[in-house]
């Protein structure tokens, strides 16, 4: 018996950062939607944990028990007393190491497919605290939509979207250790202030509005992973050139994130994109998207 979950990436159409605080995390208004690029987790029963991966990037997705799917899945086991003898396999999709929370997505699905597969009959607030004890992005993996996500991202409060937003993610060669970008931000902004959701932002989404949400998008890492990755500047600067309403660097980077009017504009973004040789790929996508769904 096995059971598969698709799981949706994400967009951050706001990421506003604060300082560092004591424990190393920072304070974010981070206002995520999930959009139409999906991984799939598929478990089966085994003797012993493991994880195997297919797909654009899967050489770069760690096999042990570091990827957060098999943390999740030993999180589940752990609490309910039971072995985690499991085979997770993850077919991927979303960008690997692309800032769009495709290793977040990967441990949402394999929590919810353990849990059906083991019969575990946990509580969305169970399954809610282990995605947290995970990672910021992991709670929002698990609902999709859209929501705005404080604390370190983990809090979160689902937001209407008014429409369909369509967007055209264009993938770099190479990563970026989000890490790496946090501590790139710290030392261009020292003094950081005490971020906070934009009420225009939010109006926009629940409006349905795309010319209002592209006034508006906003990133506070980007900085950071421009000066650590400065050809995402050609990236941004091809995309905006081809027509799109707003580009910017899509969470930690380095895939970048531009939004669209309507689905042939994205098409156009997209084939314009390739044709510039900033990037390795361009992907279109609508959102909002669901979380992670049994399949």
């Amino acid at each position: 018996m096995s059971v598969t979950v698709r799981v949706p990436a994400k967009v951050n159409v706001q990421l506003a950062v604060g300082a560092a605080r004591p424990d190393g995390f920072h304070d974010l208004a981070n206002v995520f939607l999930a959009v139409g690029l999906y991984d799939e987790v598929t478990v089966t029963a085994a003797d012993e944990l493991r994880v195997t991966c297919e797909g654009p990037g899967a050489d770069q997705v760690p096999l042990d028990r570091t990827n957060l799917a098999a943390r999740a899945a030993e999180l589940l086991a752990a609490r309910h007393g039971i072995a985690s003898d499991v085979h997770l396999h993850i077919a991927k999709d979303i960008p690997v190491a692309g800032g769009m929370a495709g290793g977040s997505a990967d441990a949402a699905g394999a929590l919810v497919a353990c849990d059906a597969l083991w019969g575990t009959g946990a509580s969305h607030g169970e399954l809610n605290d282990i995605c947290a004890e995970l990672g910021s992005d992991v709670p929002f993996s698990l609902v999709g939509g859209a929501a705005l996500g404080t604390g370190r991202g983990e809090k979160l409060e689902p937001l209407d979207v008014g429409g369909a937003f369509f967007w055209v993610f264009a993938v770099a060669d190479g990563g970026l250790s989000t890490p790496a970008v946090y501590r790139e931000f710290d030392r261009l902004t020292p003094a950081a202030p005490t971020p906070e959701a934009s009420p225009a932002l939010l109006a926009a989404l629940r409006d349905g509005d795309v010319d209002a949400l592209a006034a508006t998008v906003g990133n506070d890492l980007q900085p950071a992973a421009l000066s650590l990755f400065p050809s995402l500047r050609d990236t941004l600067a091809a995309g905006t050139a081809a027509g799109a309403l707003a580009a910017l660097v899509s969470g930690s980077g380095p895939t970048t994130a531009f939004l669209a009017r309507d689905h042939d504009a994205a098409v156009r973004v997209a084939d314009a994109l390739l044709a510039s040789g900033t990037c390795r790929a361009a992907r279109v996508a609508q959102s909002p998207a669901p979380g992670a769904t049994l399949l």
